[in-house]
């Protein structure tokens, strides 16, 4: 697995924090040191908890689970989508739909709904309707692909998350703390690491902070997912050669059992 190394994330400016006077006090392990009335966050931490949180989603997505990727900033939208749908896993870069995780079988209505409107629209059974209900539909149809289209392919709870800024994404963090998900986050000094399980102190405004971390995290997912599809086969592969193995012990049994027949036969012939 790629470790991030402590020039890279210097070069990505991941070691500025917020004002001081805007931080806050549970980030205090992780900050090195202040200049200029600025946080300066410790990268040596930064590169090891990028490195601990890696091994971690690798091992999720080795086991076949998702992971939910939340980041709602403008700025970090196509960063985090493109990470994202790199590696086949869900996000979530438009505003969070409330209850996304508590009320979870009411967004996958809202996600076969849209589903739905496509197969009538395939199939011919709006053509009836006037322009202005078609228009409605259609309306209807984009604003839920805008919102949960990302998450179509997520038919069940994901097993972590990975936010982007837990002040912003507090709802989501808040969520997947009831439901005991593992929350994995990139903290900024003016954030509260305490309901984050996997924190990666680090810039969370800036772009290129955020890509080079991102590109590490998700890099282990590929790697995971990639040791999967080869266990699989691997497991497939032993599965037939065991059924092969099983084919000619099946048929000494039989033959065997057909020589007892015919010899009880003779036996019994020879009585008569």
């Amino acid at each position: 697995m790629s470790r991030i190394s402590f020039e890279t994330l210097l070069e990505a400016g991941a070691h500025f924090g917020h004002l001081k006077r805007k931080w806050n006090p549970a980030m205090a392990p992780y900050i090195f040191m202040e200049r200029n009335g600025i946080h300066i966050i410790d990268l040596h931490k930064t590169a090891a908890m990028v490195e601990t949180a890696a091994e971690a989603l690798k091992q999720i997505a080795k086991s076949g689970k998702k992971i939910l990727f939340v980041a709602t900033k403008k700025q970090l939208k196509d960063i985090v989508a493109d990470k994202a749908q790199a590696v086949g896993m869900p996000y979530v870069i438009e505003r969070w739909p409330g209850g996304m995780l508590t009320n979870f079988p009411t967004i996958r209505k809202a996600v076969k709904k849209m589903t739905t409107i496509d197969k009538l629209m395939a199939d011919g059974t709006y053509s009836n309707l006037s322009k202005r209900e078609v228009l409605q539909i259609t309306r209807q149809r984009a604003k839920l692909d805008k919102t949960l289209g990302s998450i179509a392919d997520l038919t069940r709870l994901p097993s972590a998350i990975f936010v982007v800024d837990v002040l912003k994404e507090n709802i989501a963090v808040h969520e997947a703390n009831r439901l005991g998900i593992p929350v994995f986050a990139i903290v900024d000094t003016n954030s509260n690491p305490g309901d984050v399980d996997f924190v990666i102190p680090a810039n969370d405004d800036a772009t290129k902070s955020v890509e080079v971390i991102l590109e590490a995290c998700c890099a282990a997912i590929a790697e995971g997912l990639e040791e999967r599809k080869v266990e699989i086969g691997d497991t497939t592969d032993n599965e037939e050669e065991n059924a092969d193995a099983k084919k000619p012990a099946r048929r000494r049994t039989t033959r065997a059992r057909a020589a007892k027949a015919a010899k009880n036969e003779e036996g019994e012939s020879a009585a008569e």
